[in-house]
C-alpha cells in the first residue's frame, strides 16, 4: 500500500489522486448507458426497449449486493490500515470478496426460480415479457460476476492502486460498447445479445481484477484458507455496507416518485423529465466520484488519529464536490437548450425540458454537500447517520416534499421538489455531522497520532 500517498502527500494530490480515476470511471459508465441505450433503440422494436427497461431495477439490485460489501469493506479496511493492522484488512478483505460471489450466485438462483413473477411485478406485460425474459435471464445468470466487480473495484483504492480500479471498470464497459452492436444487430440477438455483452464485459473485469490483485497488491487476498472472520467484524462490514445498498435502492424509489407525480400532467412530461435526469447524471455522477474517490483518504485519516489531517482532508472534499457542483451546475443550466435539444427537436418539448433541467441543477452544490457528508459517515464507520443520510434525498424526506410541493403548487411543485429536498438534505447533514463527529472534527491541531476514543475503537472493533 502506498503509506505516503495517505500520510504525508499533499492533501490536494493525495485527494485527486484517489478520485479522479473515480470520476472517470462514472464518465464512462455514463457514456456506456448511453451508447447501450442507443443501439438497443436502433432494433426499433419499442416492445423490446420497454422489455429491457423493465430489468434497469434488476441491475440496480445487484449493484447494492455489490456495495453491500465493496464500499462496507473498503470502510473498515481503511480505517484497519490506518491503525497500522494491515493483515486484519487483509483478512476481511478475503470475507467480502468470497462474501459477494456466494450471494451472487444465490440471488441468481432466486432470480431464476422466480423469473416471471419478478418480471411481471416489476412492469412486463404480454408484449414486452418475452424479451424482458432473455435479458433478465442472462443478466441474473452474470450476477455472481456483476456482484463480485465492485469489491475489488473498491478495495483495491484502500491500497492507493485507485487507478486499476479505473482500468477494471473502464475495460468492461468498453468492452460492453463494442459487442452491443455486433451481438445485437449483427447477430440479431436483440435483449438477449445486450445482456450477453454486459456479461461478457464483466467477466473481463473480474478476470483483470483478480490477476492484478494476485501479482500487485499483497494487502489484498482471496485465499479462502486464510479466512477468519469474527461476528462482531461482520457486523461492523455490514453496518455500513447496508446504508450504502439502501443508497441504489432509493434512486429507483425516486424516480418512481417523480413519474407518478408527474403522470396527471401526461407522458410528454414524463418523457422530458427523463431526459432531464440523463442530463443531470452527468453532474451527478461526477460529484458522487469526487465524492467517494476521497473515502479511503478520510478513513485512513481518521483510523491514523490525525485529526488535524482528516479536518483538513474533509474541508478539501467539500470545496472540491461543491466547486465542481456549481461550475457544472451554471455550465449546464446556460446551455440547457441544447442538451435538451440534442434528444428532441420540438421546440415546445425543448422549453419544458430546459425549464426541468435547471430547476434539477439548483439543487448540485447541495448534493455534493451531502454525497461527501455520506462518504465521511461510512469512512468514520458511523452506520446509523449514514443509513439516515442515504434515504433522505430520493427516499422519505423527497416523498414528503413531493407530496406537500405537488398539493400546493401543482406542476412546478413536482420539478422543484428534488431542490427543495436538496437544501433539506444539507441542513440534515449539518446537523448530524455535528452531533456524531463535531467534538474530533473542533479538535485541537495535533502532529501526533492521538489514543484511540472510546468510539473509534467501537467503530474499528479494537
Amino acid at each position: 500500500m502506498q503509506n505516503e500517498l495517505f500520510e504525508s502527500t499533499a492533501i490536494p494530490k493525495a485527494y485527486l489522486k484517489l478520485a479522479l480515476p473515480v470520476v472517470m470511471s462514472m464518465v464512462v459508465t455514463l457514456i456506456y448507458n448511453m451508447v447501450d441505450t442507443y443501439f438497443i433503440a436502433m432494433t426499433g422494436s419499442t416492445d423490446l426497449i420497454a422489455g429491457v427497461s423493465v430489468c434497469a431495477p434488476v441491475f440496480t439490485f445487484m449493484m447494492a449486493m455489490g456495495d453491500l460489501w465493496g464500499l462496507g469493506g473498503s470502510s473498515v479496511i481503511s480505517r484497519l490500515l490506518g491503525e497500522g493492522r494491515g493483515e486484519d484488512g487483509k483478512r476481511l478483505s478475503i470475507f467480502c470478496f468470497w462474501g459477494a460471489a456466494v450471494l451472487g450466485a444465490v440471488a441468481a438462483a432466486v432470480m431464476l426460480l422466480f423469473r416471471t413473477p419478478i418480471l411481471t411485478f416489476l412492469g412486463a406485460d404480454v408484449g414486452t415479457l418475452p424479451y424482458a425474459i432473455q435479458y433478465y435471464s442472462w443478466l441474473s445468470l452474470g450476477a455472481p460476476l456483476i456482484v463480485f466487480s465492485l469489491v475489488p473495484s473498491n478495495l483495491l483504492r484502500t491500497e492507493g492502486a485507485a487507478n486499476a480500479s479505473m482500468t477494471g471498470s473502464v475495460l468492461g464497459a468498453v468492452i460492453n460498447m463494442i459487442l452491443d452492436p455486433i451481438f445485437i444487430l449483427g447477430f440479431g440477438m436483440g435483449a438477449k445479445g445486450a445482456a450477453i455483452a454486459s456479461v461478457i464485459g464483466y467477466i473481463c473485469t473480474d478476470i483483470f481484477y483478480v490477476i492484478y490483485i494476485a501479482r500487485k497488491v499483497p494487502g489484498l487476498s482471496m485465499n479462502p484458507r486464510r479466512l477468519s472472520i469474527t461476528g462482531r467484524e461482520v457486523g461492523m462490514i455490514l453496518s455500513i455496507g447496508l446504508p450504502s445498498a439502501v443508497t441504489n435502492f432509493m434512486q429507483s424509489i425516486g424516480m418512481t416518485i417523480t413519474n407518478r407525480s408527474l403522470l396527471p400532467y401526461g407522458n410528454e412530461p414524463i418523457a422530458m423529465m427523463g431526459i432531464a435526469l440523463k442530463i443531470v447524471n452527468i453532474a451527478a455522477l461526477v460529484l458522487v466520484g469526487l465524492a467517494f474517490g476521497g473515502q479511503p483518504l478520510i478513513g485512513y485519516t481518521y483510523g491514523a488519529r490525525n485529526r488535524e489531517r482528516l479536518s483538513k482532508v474533509i474541508r478539501f472534499g467539500y470545496l472540491v464536490t461543491m466547486g465542481t457542483g456549481l461550475f457544472l451546475s451554471v455550465l449546464l443550466g446556460l446551455l440547457s437548450k441544447v442538451f435538451v435539444g440534442a434528444f428532441v427537436k420540438d421546440q415546445g418539448l425543448i422549453v419544458m425540458g430546459a425549464e426541468m433541467l435547471r430547476l434539477q441543477l439548483v439543487g448540485m452544490v447541495f448534493m455534493g454537500a451531502a454525497t461527501v457528508t455520506i462518504c465521511i459517515f461510512q469512512s468514520t464507520g458511523k452506520s446509523i447517520p449514514a443509513f439516515l443520510m442515504s434515504i433522505c434525498r430520493q427516499g422519505f424526506v423527497y416523498a414528503i416534499v413531493m407530496a406537500v410541493a405537488s398539493s400546493a403548487f401543482g406542476y412546478m411543485g413536482v420539478i422543484s421538489a428534488q431542490a427543495v429536498t436538496d437544501v433539506i438534505t444539507v441542513v440534515i447533514a449539518v446537523i448530524l455531522l455535528r452531533a456524531t463527529l463535531g467534538k474530533e472534527l473542533r479538535a485541537e491541531p495535533t502532529s501526533e497520532k492521538e489514543p484511540a476514543t472510546d468510539q473509534q475503537a467501537q467503530a474499528t472493533g479494537k
